[in-house]
């Protein structure tokens, strides 16, 4: 059975027991792993039952588990949404609210600013697909917004603090702008989570995270969730979401019919990922809830952590700058104090005066800090942006989009800050040694 867990508890609360179950048979406290493929039926009535969605009780779990269901209830609750659903990763969660919004030949707009992994895929599968994105810079006028919006416009996508530069994303106005252009806003959340900023009550509709990330916290796990804030009206944009608002076959109702606020959620879940799979398993989703346990509290000392680590290397003769809008002087330090009040996240990219020779210098000097594709991990992480993510594009491309020779993101974890400054320095002294 659910915790009765109400949206008055505070979130250190919920985080611990939004959700969870105690299961039946054994009492356990723990959600515990039900690592299993399927379920037995009661009789002939239940298993059809069952498959026309009108038991509630599970069929399968390649799309429905139940310890993976408390991981999406507890994120949704979290971010103030109805339902949520966990899924193999980030980007599956990605392609999973995009498909369920667009199909072949429709148009989806997006900020600029994108993480170079989700550009990837928009260009790459997606294109192939043959769904259209196209983008926008994030401070276009809403002018400029309004007249890219098309009849098979679907969605306006974007995240609320892009990795690796750290441009605070207006969430509200872009809201108001997909709202006008009668889209959902959906919103990928991961670098802040939900305890510093939850972009639904800014206006967004659907909000991704990867939950390999702050959310598990200790870099054991692939994972992903996307979140529906149950508020956009698809029966007044009905022409445009027909997979949501007319009959799936004759004879039975729609989503929106069968389940209202929910009604997004409730196709991902019985189509998208029912058809395209990407399971997590419940092994991966029960060390998620263990990390979302302690969200809080981490997420308070990573952005202690990466506070101090950006201040420090503000004052650093080999650092030509510090992407971090929790630096008075940022450009975006007016929009993270209005939307992360509690802090700016602990990603801090530094654009090393040396380029990319000072960067390999820095780099392979490092002794405590670790060098390695990953953020949101307990560990202080360190990556050379150019000759690693972005190494695709061109170096026009990388320049245009921010990535300069010397550019290194750091994803500052929850050692002591002495030790790391310690090993930052000791790297920085390296690059002219």
């Amino acid at each position: 059975m659910p915790d009765d867990c109400s949206r008055s508890q505070d979130f250190e609360t919920r985080q611990i027991h939004a959700g969870a179950i105690v299961d039946a048979q054994t009492r356990a406290r723990v959600t515990p792993i039900y690592q299993t493929a399927g379920y037995v039926f009661d009789d002939f009535e239940d298993g059809e039952d069952r498959f026309a969605g009108r038991s509630p009780y599970r069929a399968y779990s390649r799309n429905d588990n139940p310890t993976n269901a408390v991981a999406g209830r507890r994120i949704a609750d979290l971010e103030g949404g109805v339902d949520g659903v966990v899924v193999s990763s980030g980007q599956a969660a990605i392609a999973a609210a995009i498909n369920a919004l667009a199909a072949s030949g429709d148009h989806v707009l997006a900020t600029r600013s994108l993480y170079e992994g989700t550009q990837e895929m928009f260009r790459g599968i997606l294109k192939r697909q043959g769904i259209d994105i196209e983008y926008v810079d994030d401070d276009a006028s809403e002018e400029e917004w309004s007249a890219r919006f098309r009849p098979n416009t679907k969605a306006v996508y974007t995240e609320t603090l892009p990795n690796p530069l750290n441009q605070v994303v207006d969430i509200a106005r872009l809201a108001a702008v997909a709202h006008a252009g009668g889209v959902p806003l959906v919103v990928d959340n991961t670098v802040p989570t939900p305890y510093l900023w939850r972009p639904i009550e800014d206006g967004a509709d659907i909000v991704i995270h990867s939950t390999s990330k702050w959310l598990s916290g200790h870099g054991s796990v692939i994972g992903g969730a996307v979140v529906d804030a149950g508020r956009f009206d698809w029966s007044a944009h009905a022409d445009r979401f027909p997979q949501l608002t007319e009959p799936p076959r004759p004879g039975v109702a729609s989503f929106v019919e069968r389940y209202g606020r929910a009604a997004l959620l409730a196709y991902l879940r019985a189509v998208i990922v029912l058809e395209y799979g990407p399971t997590v398993p419940p092994l991966s989703t029960f060390l998620l809830l263990h990390g979302i346990e302690t969200l809080s509290v981490r997420m308070d000392r990573h952005v202690q952590n990466a506070q101090a680590v950006a201040e420090w290397l503000q004052e650093r003769p080999e650092v030509a700058r510090v992407h971090y809008p929790g630096l008075e002087g940022d450009p975006y330090r007016e929009l993270a104090l209005r939307y992360l009040p509690r802090g700016a996240g602990s990603i801090v990219s530094i654009d090393l005066a040396g380029g990319r020779a000072a960067a390999r210098r820095f780099l392979d000097a490092l002794e405590l800090i670790t060098p390695m594709t990953h953020i949101g991990d307990v560990r202080t992480l360190a990556i050379h942006l150019g000759s690693t993510i972005h190494a695709k594009l061109s170096e026009a491309e990388r320049l245009e989009a921010g990535i300069t020779p010397g550019l290194v993101r750091l994803s500052v974890g929850l050692e002591s800050p002495r030790d790391l400054l310690d090993d930052l320095d000791r790297a920085l002294n390296a690059i002219d040694a």
